[in-house]
């Protein structure tokens, strides 16, 4: 496993042999069964996989937890390497954003709700970060979860604005056994607010079960996951959202399917989760 911080090194070892296909796992570190998995899906579908381990600064607001995000190199490399991924891409932030730096992605429409609307700079840096970590590995297939549903909206509306070569892939959401979204955030979680933060997926839950005894009202669904997370005292709610899949516009009606998201605050700890809602065949 070729480890680098280098972007000449990284694009040396990409094109080495054109014919083979590279998958991509852009990752801030902290790994967990989440990110395995994508790359797990990326062994699968490609000849060689790329993973990079990048704590990126430009998508966290001041306010944020940058300096305290958890960063554990030699363990995530250690996962890595038992994956057998065959090249890890661990830049700088001089690598990446050298003085005189001044060039940033902004996707419009798709960025202005939900996280959006919540961390107003959040989308720009990750647009920017990961066009640029396109630019430099160059993969023909670039694998996410769906737990971060906004931010594969927001990079598949970038990918096709900016006319990358790659194949965005979205794997499912890898849960705890209590239905918690895996994130490296739940790090932060101890205690009682670790059993706290399962009422994400039990207000989301609770909305599937809705919509599968025929609920269709947006509206409905939405008073549905703040009465749930209201019931949770120690949980602060940011948002819920009922919106399109696509679009991040808030329905009034389900037509075919809805993406149902929501951000809760425990303490300090923000997390977010998501399902899809669809009609069956």
């Amino acid at each position: 496993m070729l480890i680098t911080k280098n972007i000449e090194l990284v694009r040396r070892e990409r094109w080495a042999d054109p014919g083979q296909t590279w998958g991509f796992v852009p990752t801030m570190g902290a790994l967990h069964e989440g990110h395995l998995s994508l790359v797990r899906c990326a062994r699968a579908e490609n000849s060689r996989v790329a993973a990079s381990i990048y704590v990126n600064p430009t998508q966290f607001a001041p306010t944020e937890d940058l300096d305290a995000y958890p960063r554990q190199l030699e363990r995530d490399l250690e996962l890595l390497r038992a994956e057998g991924v065959d090249l890890v891409f661990t830049p700088s932030d001089t690598e990446m954003y050298p003085p005189g730096f001044q060039t940033y992605v902004s996707v419009e429409n798709v960025t202005r709700v939900l996280e959006g609307a919540s961390r107003p700079t959040h989308f720009r840096g990750v647009a920017t970060v990961v066009a640029k970590l396109f630019n430099i590995v160059q993969p023909t297939r670039a694998y996410f979860g769906q737990k971060d549903a906004q931010q594969t909206v927001v990079i598949r509306q970038m990918v096709r604005d900016l006319n990358f070569p790659v194949d965005v892939i979205v794997c499912p959401i890898v849960r705890e056994p209590d239905g918690l979204a895996m994130s490296s955030r739940n790090q932060y979680l101890h205690g009682e607010t670790r059993t706290a933060a399962t009422v994400l997926y039990r207000a989301l839950m609770a909305v599937q079960s809705a919509f599968e005894h025929g609920e269709r009202n947006a509206e409905t669904l939405r008073a549905l996951m703040r009465d749930t997370i209201a019931a949770e005292k120690l949980a602060r709610l940011d948002y819920v959202s009922v919106a399109n899949p696509d679009t991040l516009q808030e329905l009034d009606t389900i037509a075919d399917s809805a993406l149902c998201s929501l951000a809760v605050f425990f303490g300090k700890t923000r997390l977010i989760d998501n399902i899809i809602l669809e009609e069956s065949e």
